[in-house]
């Protein structure tokens, strides 16, 4: 444990950015690449580390290699906020290979709340990312995350051609808001969302275990299909998922309007999957969705069907 004058005074819930369907370029906002991998908050308390996901949930054992890295840095104290990701060999953050660790992790980090005894959250962004880069050591497994161009249509071009999931825009004069803000908006390249897992259909032909998945977001505290998703998924995915799913069968759907298919097991909608798709259609379905991963990170209830108007 931390000695009391290393202990940080405090914990928080990480400022989180909205959803904007439009590229935009404004005076005094910055630009980032959007990371596709798992939020951290990292408390540094003297030689403790405590990584903690956006839940609350301890993920110092799940990240050792990201809690030494921290724990090397020089500063006593430090809380800095960020994403835990695995690159590709175009060093694009990938959910997939962290999900299937196949990839060495690296902690992108973008903001510092707290460091060496001081509390940042009031301070303005542009103060608090001068104190992550100075915290920031040349120390395997740890890097700042990547500024795009100061132009915000400059930088969303340049992360839709290399491939980014989208990019994050930060008012520079904010301070450290917890929860959904406005001073950080984030543009989608690529269409990527949680979605609720609601049961699961038959398997056919040589395929075992289930054939694929019903997927749901709640509006106004009610289970919406959105869709069904049946790829990518492995032999060792199919069976690792099936055995989650058994222990949470019922017998009703946990949906409002269940789909008409038959030979479907529902399950308790437990489980919060990470889909990609290709986009919305007019009655607010997922497009070509593709399996990415499970989360558990995110409450079931907290994945929201967007309005029809943000589609």
């Amino acid at each position: 444990m931390a000695a009391d004058k290393d202990r940080i005074p405090f914990r928080v819930s990480p400022m989180l950015a909205t959803l904007v369907r439009k590229p935009f370029d404004r005076p005094g906002w910055i630009y980032e690449e959007k990371y596709d991998g798992y939020r951290i908050l990292a408390y540094k308390e003297g030689a403790h580390v405590t990584l903690l996901s956006r839940n609350g949930n301890d993920r110092t054992a799940t990240y050792p290699s990201v809690a030494r890295a921290v724990a090397a840095l020089a500063a006593r104290t430090l809380l800095l906020d960020g994403e835990v990701v695995a690159f590709d060999r175009k060093e694009i953050s990938r959910f997939q290979l962290l999900q299937e660790g196949s990839a060495n992790t690296t902690y992108a980090v973008f903001d510092c709340l707290y460091s060496s005894g001081r509390d940042l959250r009031r301070e303005p962004l542009e103060t608090r990312r001068a104190a992550a880069e100075s915290a920031i050591d040349d120390v395997p497994g740890l890097m700042l995350s990547r500024r795009l161009p100061a132009n915000g249509l400059e930088a969303f071009n340049i992360a839709r051609r290399k491939g980014y999931e989208g990019l994050v825009a930060k008012d520079l004069s904010s301070p450290y808001i917890e929860g959904r803000s406005s001073k950080w908006l984030k543009v989608k390249v690529h269409q990527e969302e949680e979605m609720v897992i609601g049961g699961f259909t038959q398997p056919e032909g040589a395929r075992q275990y289930f054939g694929a998945l019903l997927l749901g977001a709640y509006e106004n505290g009610k289970l919406r299909y959105v869709g069904k998703v049946g790829t990518g998924f492995n032999e060792d995915r199919l069976a690792s998922l099936y055995r989650k799913f058994k222990p949470l069968a019922q017998s009703k759907p946990a949906f409002v309007d269940p789909p008409r298919d038959h030979d479907v097991t529902y399950i308790k909608p437990k489980l919060v999957a990470q889909i990609s798709f290709q986009e919305w259609t007019a009655d607010r379905k997922l497009r070509q969705p593709v399996f990415l991963g499970l989360r558990d990170d995110k409450r079931p209830e907290d994945v929201q069907l967007p309005p029809k108007g943000a589609l």
